[in-house]
């Protein structure tokens, strides 16, 4: 229930709850994390990406992202730190590098405009991707 209200919550602070978004999908959110995360967190999300050695803070494993909070994926954390909106130590900030494309309002590719829908579409879907693939 709490998912469903996180989701609910997120999309509707958007103003977007008439409109459809069909970035929001898991398979979206795997490429996304493919070209964005992989490289620090590993293609398997366990933290062991190509450049995790070069970090001062060791990439987390995602993969655990539910056991570390009681058996239950932290959708609404999940999101704020993909948009920005939380920071996290290891990124020494708001999401590094590739954030601008999380960010509602932000630009990049297919941004150019501020497209929020497409920037939380993209957001629930990389968050939707994660939740995915949390080891049981």
């Amino acid at each position: 229930m709490k998912h469903l209200l996180a989701v609910t919550a997120f999309i509707a602070g958007g103003a977007v709850s008439a409109l459809p978004v069909s970035a929001q999908d898991a398979d979206v959110g795997a490429a996304l994390y493919e070209n964005t995360c992989a490289m620090c967190h590993g293609g398997m999300g366990k933290g062991a990406g190509e450049l995790a050695d070069l970090l001062t803070v060791a990439p987390p494993d995602l993969t655990q992202l539910s056991k570390n909070n009681g058996g239950e994926f932290p959708m609404g954390n999940v999101i704020s730190v993909i948009d920005g909106r939380k920071g996290v130590r290891a990124h020494g900030a708001p999401m590094p590098v590739f954030g601008v494309v999380f960010r509602p309002g932000g630009a990049g590719p297919g941004l150019e405009y501020g497209n929020e829908v497409e920037a939380r579409g993209r957001t629930l879907s990389l968050a939707l991707y994660l939740e995915s693939i949390q080891a049981e």
